[in-house]
Formats: C-alpha cells, sequence, structure tokens
C-alpha cells in the first residue's frame, strides 16, 4: 500500500512539474540557507581560531592596568615592568617554557631611496618560542647583540617586499629614525591575524638596543609568558599573580594594577561568538521553512479540491479513510523530501562558493545537514496532515457529486 501510494505521488508530481517545483521551492531555499550560513559561520570560526592560535602558543601576557569585567582600565601610578620582573618569572615560576618582554611603537623604516611605516619590538629570542614563529632566513640575535644593545634587526616578510622588492636583505643596513640597523634574519610569513592585522609588517631589535635607542628608558610594555602544557595555564596565572603581588607591593584586598591575558579565553570568547551568530543567522533562515511548509499545506489543499471526484470514487469502490489519508500525506512528504535534498545539493554549492570567495575553511557540517533533512521532512508531515485528513473525511456521495 505505501509503494502504492509513493508511485501515485510521483505520477502527480510529474503531471505538475511547474507548481510542484514551486511548491518545494520554500523548502529549497530555507535549506539551502542554513546550510549556506551554517558553513559559512563554521568557516569563519575555524578562521579566527587559526587566526588567535598565531598569537601564540599556550601563551599568557602580563600587562600594566586594571581588569574589571574584562574591561582594561589603565593605572598611570603603577610602575612598569623591568627586566627583573622577567627574571623573577623565570627563576620562581614552574612550567614555564619561554619568559620575553614586549615593547613596541611605529617607526619609520628607510632602506635606499624607498621608507616604510611599520611597527618595532624590542624583545629576545624567546618571542620567536613564545609566537612560535620561526625564521626563514639568516639567525637569531646572538649573545653580545642581546646584552649590549647591538644594532641588528629582523624583519617580517612584508618589510622584505616593501624596501627590498623581495631580495634577500641579509646583511644590509636599514636606517631606524636616526641611526643604522643591519638585517641579521628574515622571519617566515604569518599572514594576516585577528581582525586583519599584517603580522608580516614587523621588525625585531634586542630589548636593549630599542630601550636605549628607541624607547629612552628600561621600561617594558609587557611581558610574554608561554606554559609548556595548557593544563598548567591556571596554575600558572595563580603563581605569577602572586609574584607580581609581592614584587609590586600590592596588599591583601588592594586593586592589582597588571592584569594577566589567557590567550585560551579569548579564543574562548571569539568562538563562542562567531558561533552564536551562526546558530542566529540559521535560525533565522529556517523561518522560510516554515513559509515553505505553508506553501506545500496551501497546494495540498488545491489539489484535495482538484481531485475531489477522483476521492469520491475511491471511497464508493471500497478504499478506507486511512489509505485516502495516506495517499494525500506520502504525497506532501515526498515534495518536502524533494525540496530538502534539493535544498542541501544547492546549500552546499552556495556554501562552497561563499567561502572560497571569502578565503575561509570549507567544513561540512553534517549535524546540521541532518537536521535540515529531517526538519524538511516533518514539515511535510505536520503540513501535509490537515490536507490529507480533509481529504479522508470527505462524504463519499458529496465528492461524486462534485463539479
Amino acid at each position: 500500500m505505501l509503494v502504492n501510494a509513493f508511485l501515485i505521488a510521483i505520477k502527480e508530481i510529474r503531471r505538475n512539474l511547474l507548481r510542484s517545483f514551486l511548491t518545494i521551492l520554500g523548502i529549497v531555499i530555507g535549506v539551502a540557507s542554513v546550510i549556506g550560513m551554517v558553513m559559512i559561520g563554521d568557516g569563519t570560526t575555524a578562521k579566527v581560531r587559526a587566526d588567535i592560535s598565531k598569537l601564540g602558543t599556550n601563551m599568557l601576557v602580563l600587562r600594566v592596568g586594571q581588569e574589571r569585567r574584562g574591561k582594561v582600565r589603565s593605572d598611570n601610578s603603577a610602575r612598569a615592568f623591568k627586566q627583573e620582573d622577567i627574571d623573577a618569572i623565570k627563576s620562581e615560576i614552574q612550567n614555564i617554557k619561554a619568559v620575553s618582554a614586549e615593547s613596541a611603537r611605529s617607526i619609520n623604516a628607510i632602506y635606499s631611496n624607498k621608507s616604510y611605516t611599520t611597527s618595532i619590538i624590542g624583545t629576545s629570542n624567546d618571542y620567536f618560542i613564545i609566537k612560535d614563529w620561526p625564521l626563514k632566513s639568516g639567525r637569531e640575535f646572538d649573545e653580545s647583540e642581546q646584552s649590549f644593545g647591538k644594532s641588528s634587526c629582523i624583519l617580517g616578510t612584508t618589510i622584505v617586499k616593501q624596501l627590498f622588492d623581495g631580495q634577500d636583505p641579509i646583511g644590509s643596513k636599514i636606517r631606524l629614525q636616526n641611526f643604522g640597523c643591519t638585517v641579521i634574519g628574515v622571519l617566515e610569513s604569518k599572514g594576516a591575524a585577528a581582525f586583519g592585522r599584517d603580522q608580516d609588517e614587523i621588525i625585531i631589535t634586542p630589548l636593549k638596543m630599542f630601550q636605549r635607542k628607541i624607547q629612552g628608558d628600561t621600561d617594558i610594555d609587557s611581558i610574554l609568558i608561554s606554559i609548556n602544557e595548557s593544563k598548567n595555564i591556571e596554575k600558572a596565572k595563580e603563581d605569577i599573580t602572586l609574584l607580581m603581588q609581592e614584587r609590586r607591593g600590592i596588599k591583601l584586598g588592594e586593586d592589582n594594577n597588571f592584569y594577566i591575558r589567557d590567550m585560551e579565553d579569548l579564543l574562548s570568547t571569539m568562538t563562542s561568538t562567531t558561533k552564536m551568530l551562526t546558530y542566529l543567522l540559521g535560525s533565522i533562515a529556517a523561518i522560510s521553512l516554515l513559509v515553505g511548509g505553508i506553501g506545500i499545506m496551501n497546494i495540498m489543499l488545491v489539489s484535495v479540491t482538484e481531485r475531489t471526484r477522483e476521492i469520491g470514487i475511491r471511497l464508493a469502490i471500497g478504499a478506507m479513510e486511512s489509505e485516502v489519508l495516506l495517499q494525500f500525506l506520502v504525497e506532501s512528504i515526498v515534495l518536502s523530501t524533494l525540496g530538502g535534498i534539493v535544498g542541501i545539493i544547492l546549500g552546499l554549492l552556495i556554501g562552497y562558493t561563499a567561502v572560497h570567495f571569502m578565503e575561509l575553511a570549507f567544513i561540512i557540517n553534517t549535524q546540521i545537514i541532518i537536521i535540515s533533512f529531517v526538519f524538511s521532512t516533518l514539515i511535510g508531515i505536520i503540513f501535509g496532515y490537515f490536507p490529507a485528513r480533509k481529504a479522508a473525511r470527505l462524504n463519499p456521495i458529496d465528492a461524486l457529486r462534485y463539479e
């Protein structure tokens, strides 16, 4: 009986192809929109995770200021960090992989007849470990460069392109403000980080050189700390907080004049935000599925009206109400299921095209595909039931008289 109902449903759909297509269009658009939106959202989430991971591995950032409820407030009365703070962290905190200063300024770099304004950072070799940033060519700073602040620098690939037209800059001298600096290395390209910032637009110098020739004092803007394993991050944060409170003379009950940022916290915040937006957009797109369901119900009601005499004949020759109900219910389910299948294919195509042009990861969310398909089928059952019940409850005599 079910097979026969299915064959009759296919016959009716083929007999009115245009109307059938317009009937399932709402389902197609709804399913395609949901899948496409979720694919774009998942790709965006993956990109955010990848961008944040580029900032450093298991990294903590220690800065001067106060953090309350996720907001940072500057504290001009608090003293800056010094090299002694870094030495204390290295010697007293366990599970530390690397510790490095990070002091940054904007500077104009000049080579030959070309100049480029970029960021310059004063730091140590531990910076490359924390940031997981190997050199493409050249070498890191040697002991004399770090201890005495000799004028040497390592360039990001964007600086190499802007000043040297991509040529090997090793051994060349560039001008920074009023002094020369010898290029000893080139970093591997990292590309854009979160919010589109170009990480390769950077010049790295020894901290002491930076402090003496650019900054003019021994202050350190922030301290980067890499923890050997992610499971040790929370314990390290607690230990560093206690150490800094002791070193900075902060008494019990007083507010800290420093704060620690955890990249995992930033990562979870960003990814949860993108996921929430993904599901919000998917929910909005799912509304069109309800519109498609209403369209199926309307067309099935029209179909019942058109086939009143056929229904009357079937009932008069002995067909049961359940058989008529099943017939129209199967037709509705076939329409919605067909719309779901077409919508899935279209959604994957839209998603693939969108993430390709947006340069996002192509991620197929099988859970959303299954949910969309099941939901479209349920719409066929729910919205097809009422027209089917109306057809099954027709009076055979009245149906035969219908013109």
